[in-house]
């Protein structure tokens, strides 16, 4: 069993899914860096406000002595867009360079047609000819 399992975790095809998600997580770690350090301050400039942070309040909240708000409840729609935006880049990028793996693959050349024999016309002539010898 040990055996049959090392030859499955050997093939190629899950070697590179595995090189792929490692990479993915990585690359998502930056597209979030982006989003939260670039896009969403800029986005925030037109709400004047953190757009990390911008909520809809269903009901209001309680401060605590720590100045905590508890019993809030509120739909966190600024972490959503931020979350929405981060798919869209990462999806997006990932179209890109599925395109370019494609491009890249050599394309297979059709097989060469097989060398014309005679027609049928050729071969009934030379079926005639010889019985007429």
């Amino acid at each position: 069993m040990l055996k049959e399992f090392k030859e499955f975790a050997m093939k190629g095809n899950l070697v590179d899914i595995a090189v792929g998600f490692v990479m993915g997580a990585a690359f998502k770690e930056v597209v979030t860096a982006f989003t939260g350090g670039i896009v969403s301050p800029l986005i925030g400039l037109i709400f004047n406000a953190d757009f990390k942070e911008m909520k809809y309040i269903i009901k209001e909240g309680v401060a605590n002595a720590d100045g905590a708000i508890e019993g809030e409840v509120s739909v966190l729609w600024g972490a959503f867009l931020t979350n929405v935006i981060d798919f869209i880049i990462v999806a997006f990028v990932m179209f890109l360079i599925v395109k370019a793996v494609n491009r890249m693959k050599t394309k297979e050349e059709p097989a060469p047609e097989a060398p014309a024999g005679p027609t049928q016309e050729e071969l009934l002539g030379e079926i005639r000819d010889l019985l007429k010898k």
